[in-house]
This record gives C-alpha cells, structure tokens and sequence, in this order.
C-alpha cells in the first residue's frame, strides 16, 4: 500500500492517464473511462482504489449504466497537476486541451493566485481611435483582478513556428483592446460590478491599472513585445503571477481613476 504514494508509482499514474488523454478529443474537458484502462489501478481492491483515487483533485470514481464503476478525469485539473509531477515540458499536457481548455487552465492559474477571474469579456469599441479600426466590438479572452490590479489576458496556442512579429501584432492589438476598455465607462463598470459585485469601498481600490498581457503555449524568445506588452508562456504564468509587484514597472499599463457607478463618479 505504502508504495502506491512513491514517488515512481505516482509517475507511473500519471504517465498512464497522459498516455489515455492524449488520444482524446482536445474539445472534451471531462473524459470517462474504465477502470482497467489503467493498469496501475487494476489490481487495486475497493477500498485502496478509493483512498488513493481521493489524494487527485482531477479524477474521481463515477457510476455509470448497469451501475458499473468509472473513472473521470477533469482535463484542466489534470494538466496543473501534472505540472508538479510529470517531467516534460507543460506544453505537452496543455496540448490535451483545445482554445476554450487553454483559457479555463489560465483561469484556473489565476484562481489560484487569489484573482478573480472572468473568461470572455465582450464590449463595443467606443474608444474613437485616429486611425479608424474595423473591430466593432472586442471580446478580451481572460480578465484576472487581485488587489486593483486588472491583466488582460489573450491566450495563443501558437507554435513556434509563429513569428515575433506576428505575436508582436497580437500583443499590440491587446493593448489596444486595454485602451478600448477605458474609454468605454459603460462596459469598465460592467466589468467591475461583474468581478466585485455592487462593493460599497470600490473607491478604495482605485486608481484600477490595466496590464494587457499574452499567455502562449510555448516559450516566447523574448519577455516583452515593441510596446512594453509582456510575453508570458503557460509554463512560466505562475511564476509571471507572483513576481509581478517586482517586475511591474517594465510594463505597458493603462491606469483609471474613476468608475461610473449608477450615474456617479467615485
């Protein structure tokens, strides 16, 4: 029983389920299967297979037709946990997921960093920009808010064989999506009531500084695009997370001092 919780077993577990997902449709966040998929589990009795099964956030028992006992694997779990354990690079097991998966693993990586997270904001361009953009309306994929801080975050499963200067454009028109989102207080105040709620000290987190940022699949070459705009990959997100007070300073930000809030400006 004691060598089930090695640190060899759990590497064994953990390439197993890989090895299953990996076959998978990437558009599935939950996938089910048997039991005997797994031949690290097969020969586990009832009792073991429950206790060890309940130490993974990502996986639990279910019942399925005629009562039968299955497994369950949350993908997005899966891929944070196999962070800690498996040996390859993260890009590997955020394959397992398509766009929207991406995205939920970014919220979940914030989440745990203590932001509140909202995927897929959508607004209308209000922001009257000199040089007229065909855009109507942005939609911003990942918004995360700790303390008075807002990342905008627009998240790229590119490959490397994407160019600096293609992620360099990307990166330019999240900034522009941030300067978009200021000058719209309808949609900002939309954005606030839906991360805090109606919060009667919301004056005491302003001034809000907005920090346009990329998360990609794969490590970027360079940190920062032409426009101060950081280039963060997957891998490094979490670490990205809690060096930002330190690192803050290098980057683009848009700062707002004033929320509309019911026809008032605090």
């Amino acid at each position: 029983m004691a060598n089930l919780y090695s640190v060899a077993s759990i590497s064994q577990f953990f390439h197993e389920i890989y090895a299953i997902l990996r076959d998978t449709d990437n558009k599935a966040t939950e996938v089910w299967f048997e039991i005997s998929e797994i031949s690290f589990l097969k020969n586990l009795n009832k009792y073991e297979l429950t206790e060890f099964l309940t130490s993974f956030n990502f996986i639990e028992l279910k019942k399925g037709n005629h009562n039968v006992d299955y497994i369950s694997i949350d993908k997005i779990l899966f891929v944070m946990e196999s962070i800690k354990v498996l040996k390859f690079d993260i890009k590997l097991v955020a394959e397992l997921l398509d766009y929207t998966g991406f995205e939920g693993l970014i919220n979940k990586i914030l989440s745990k960093n203590n932001y509140r997270v909202l995927n897929n904001f959508r607004f209308s361009d209000k922001s009257q920009f000199k040089s007229k953009t065909s855009q109507k309306r942005y939609e911003i994929d990942v918004i995360g808010l700790n303390r008075n801080i807002i990342l905008l975050i627009d998240a790229k499963q590119w490959k490397r064989k994407d160019s600096y200067s293609s992620i360099n454009k990307a990166a330019n028109l999240q900034f522009q999506r941030a300067i978009a989102l200021k000058k719209n207080p309808s949609a900002f105040t939309k954005l606030i009531h839906s991360l805090l709620g109606i919060n009667p000290y919301l004056k005491n987190y302003l001034p809000f500084t907005l920090l346009p940022i990329m998360v990609t699949l794969e490590e970027n070459f360079s940190k920062l695009n032409d426009n101060q705009v950081p280039l963060v990959s997957i891998f490094h997100l979490n670490t990205f997370l809690q060096e930002l007070d330190k690192y803050s300073n290098y980057y683009k930000i848009i700062k707002i001092n004033s929320v509309n809030i019911q026809k008032k400006l605090i």
